[in-house]
């Protein structure tokens, strides 16, 4: 069994790689090549902590195992991250245990991938404005991997607490873009692609606040309860997600199939419009919403390439499970 460590994931896994990993496996799982298995979340009774398993096996990639974690909000105090993640990879000929991989910064960089992909291929061609709703550890990912896929002449941001905004600032700066903070009307009102990436249980932004031919990439919401959006957004709007499943039950979608806005067949599986099944956006002024609801074969995604990468690196390191 080899062991990859956050700080050779770091080191081996780019934007680029966890782009084109969370590419094909959306891909593979519109062709039912890849499914996922039912997500277990729970509270533990224990220092406020939720604690879960994400699961899947991608045939097409040959990717099984599981991300074992959750969320440790006393974590921060510790000088710890909240999040907390591994990730175990399988012989999926065998069912032995291949890898063992640190499940942090790939969590942070594959959901960023998955907003990516949806900005490729649903956001408008001359898209210029980027929006940032929220300024947590993951917006810094999503800002950077969201600046690869268009050319965008300035980035707008609110966070409910604004002087957390100097992060994202400093992430515009690198990317030489000009940085704005402002109220959330106007960065509706001014953006073309809006990530919102939050831990909000309500929602933040309006449908009258957004103008025609938006692409929203929604990453915050991943267990029930959670919400970003206002629920009539999805009535007026063509809506894509990584997993239907999962976008009606603890994703965005939640709330407008609860009000009853929102079908589950009005929802389409992004892996069908990377296929060239579906046509994506069909018009300019579409207002498009991604509902990332973070699955587990993401995960597995890149743990795989990470695990392949260190191994041709000689980064990985071996431990035998034999008696």
């Amino acid at each position: 069994m080899i062991i990859v460590t956050e700080t050779t994931c770091r080191e081996v896994i780019s934007a680029a790689h966890a782009f084109e990993a969370v590419e094909a496996v959306f891909a593979a799982m519109a062709r039912g090549d890849a499914y996922n298995f039912p997500v277990i979340r729970e509270a533990i009774g224990h220092a406020e902590a939720l604690y879960g398993f994400k699961s899947g096996f991608d045939r097409a990639g040959l990717s099984l195992g599981l991300k074992s974690g959750g969320y440790w909000p006393g974590n921060a105090s510790r000088g710890l991250s909240n999040h907390q993640s591994s990730i175990f990879l399988f012989d999926p000929d065998t069912g032995q245990l291949q890898a063992l991989v640190g499940g942090n910064y790939l969590t942070a960089v594959r959901t960023a991938a998955a907003s990516a992909v949806s900005i490729a291929h649903l956001a408008r061609q001359d898209s210029r404005v980027l929006g940032m709703v929220g300024a947590g550890h993951q917006a810094p990912f999503q800002l950077r991997a969201a600046a690869a896929q268009r050319r965008f002449d300035k980035v707008l941001a609110w966070n409910l607490h604004p002087q957390k905004l100097s992060t994202l600032q400093q992430v515009a700066d690198e990317l030489d873009l000009p940085f704005q903070a402002v109220e959330r009307e106007q960065l509706a009102a001014e953006s073309d692609v809006i990530i919102t990436i939050t831990s909000a249980h309500e929602a933040l932004l309006q449908r009258d606040w957004l103008q025609p031919g938006t692409h929203i990439a929604c990453m915050g919401t991943d267990t029930a309860g959670k919400q970003e959006l206002d629920p009539s957004i999805f009535a007026s709007s063509r809506i894509f997600t990584d997993e239907v499943a999962q976008s009606v039950t603890i994703g965005e979608a939640q709330h407008a199939v609860a009000s009853g806005q929102l079908q589950a067949d009005d929802i389409t599986a992004i892996g069908a419009v990377i296929n060239g099944l579906h046509p994506g956006r069909q018009h300019a002024e579409d207002i498009t919403v991604f509902d990332g609801t973070g699955v587990g074969l993401q995960d597995l995604a890149v743990a795989s390439a990470a695990a392949r990468l260190a191994q041709e690196r000689g980064l990985a390191g071996e431990v035998s499970l034999q008696a």
